[in-house]
């Protein structure tokens, strides 16, 4: 928040600008992909082409991607810092045009996050269902849903009689529309396109933490090198930017939310670093390989990009 310049408005513009705020909020959110870790790269780049708002029959016309195969894999999760915080299991499987996605993490003494995620991937990448919920002791402690077909989104929160719950209609495009680990393969699917300067936009779910729509912009940033389990890596950096209202910027930090792809000939998830789900979780960071430490992603040098 901006403190000095809030104190200066008087009690009776404040209550204004808190009704503007929460009409700010239904449009943002904060959205998982709309944030940041505070420790994230802030390379400069070249400014882009003119940016394009990409509407469904423009992404339609995108390269399709390519089709997933099965994958089963570690990876680590980490704060801020880069100190390991949990073990990850991700299980990716195709079935036909379906793709499923089961991402889990492990804090101990019975701490659990599952994000679980459904996909068609012909004739392009559609989004058809999202679930992330956190448990403790088997105990719901906060869970969101969303039907990407029926546009239903659900959010609860809290335990026992404490709980709050959300329900809410949303209008998904569909192909157009993603959720979590959604964006991953969404950034994938247009890797050329964002690489070449395009800055595309898209639809994300917020949760606030009641569900929203928000729309973000999608751009590429550099070649980074990290370090992460002991070996140092490249990796393109791609930004997932929400499109926030210059009002709500007065009460709200919201930041980017940064994807990493491992380089040719072989492109696939290598880093992800945002907040976790809600406005006020922690900065965290997701990396492919497990380790106990990871360093902060560099960008290279200019004749040093593939």
């Amino acid at each position: 928040m901006k403190t000095n310049q809030a104190a200066n408005v008087s009690r009776a513009a404040l209550s204004g600008y808190l009704t503007i705020l929460a009409v700010c909020l239904d449009l943002v959110g904060q959205v998982r992909a709309g944030q940041t870790a505070s420790g994230a790269p802030t390379g400069e780049t070249p400014a882009p082409p003119a940016p394009s708002r990409a509407p469904l029959k423009s992404v339609r016309e995108g390269p399709s991607p390519d089709t997933e195969s099965a994958i089963h894999g570690f990876p680590a999760f980490l704060d801020s810092f880069g100190k390991k915080q949990a073990d990850g299991d991700f299980v990716q499987s195709p079935e036909g045009n379906a793709l499923h996605v089961k991402v889990m993490f492990d804090f101990g003494a019975g701490h659990h996050i599952q994000e679980n995620a459904l996909f068609r991937q012909k004739p392009r990448l559609t989004q058809e269902s999202w679930s992330w919920s956190e448990t403790k002791n088997k105990e719901i402690l906060r869970r969101f849903e969303v039907d990407f077909r029926s546009g239903k989104a659900s959010a609860e929160k809290g335990e026992g009689k404490d709980a709050k719950r959300w329900s809410e209609n949303l209008k998904i495009e569909p192909g157009r529309t993603f959720a979590g680990v959604g964006f991953v393969l969404a950034i994938k699917s247009l890797r050329v396109r964002l690489m070449k300067g395009e800055r595309i936009e898209m639809q994300a779910i917020g949760l606030t933490p009641k569900p929203r729509l928000v729309t973000v912009e999608l751009s590429y940033g550099s070649l980074d090198q990290m370090t992460m389990a002991g070996r140092t890596v490249n990796g393109d950096r791609f930004l997932i930017h929400p499109k926030v209202p210059a009002i709500a910027k007065l009460f709200v930090d919201v930041t980017d939310t940064i994807i990493w792809l491992t380089t040719p000939p072989t492109v696939g998830f290598l880093r992800w670093e945002g907040r976790l789900v809600e406005v006020n979780d922690p900065a965290i960071r997701v990396d492919l390989y497990s380790g106990d430490h990871s360093g902060p992603a560099r960008p290279l040098h200019a004749n040093d990009h593939h």
